[in-house]
């Protein structure tokens, strides 16, 4: 596969019939980051949604070793960001579709205006949220993608990531809406 001929975080991934067959016989011996990254892979997430996954890690990185040993296949979207409008307004938060959280945040304030303290506590926020609704010691590599966020752009990165996670439980679905607009207060 040609490599740089393209962005890696714009691409959109699926999987290829030798990376299926990966995940069945684990015969490469890929790292456990990478196979999960390979998991992970769905057809419809882009190179930056599956950053989300491997906070602090080179996903470009993870993506061209699946690349080079032929277990994923990239598909170059022209216009990602018009695409993602249509799922922009969900009537209610507990139906809307997987991606569509990321719509929610057209309304904050420019990154730019936030600094280190609202950072840390939208991070904090995310944190207390996760481990009241779902118990400690649960929900790792969400916990792991909230706590690696430096900067205002990587918690509004994760935020779709929270925001859905909470819509998977009864109690979070319902106690979204709520602890969004306490969230977007700092996000």
């Amino acid at each position: 596969m040609p490599e740089a001929n393209f962005n890696l975080l714009s691409a959109v991934y699926s999987k290829t019939p030798e990376g299926q067959q990966e995940i069945q016989s684990r015969a490469l011996g890929l790292s456990p980051l990478v196979r999960r990254t390979l998991v992970l892979v769905d057809g419809q997430r882009s190179g930056a949604d599956l950053a989300v996954f491997a906070t602090g890690q080179d996903i470009s990185a993870i993506l061209n070793e699946l690349l080079e040993k032929g277990c994923i296949a990239a598909r170059v979207v022209a216009a990602a960001p018009p695409k993602a409008a249509p799922a922009a307004a969900p009537a209610v938060p507990s139906e809307a579709p997987a991606g569509a959280f990321s719509a929610d945040l057209t309304g904050l304030p420019p990154v730019e205006t936030r600094g280190p303290k609202e950072v840390e506590m939208a991070r904090n926020f995310m944190m207390n949220t996760v481990n009241t609704i779902f118990g400690q010691n649960t929900r790792f590599t969400l916990m792991e993608a909230i706590f690696a966020c430096k900067t205002a752009e990587d918690t509004r990165r994760v935020y779709s990531m929270w925001a859905e996670a909470l819509n998977t439980s009864r109690i979070g679905a319902k106690r979204l809406p709520e602890l969004r607009e306490k969230l977007f207060q700092v996000l």
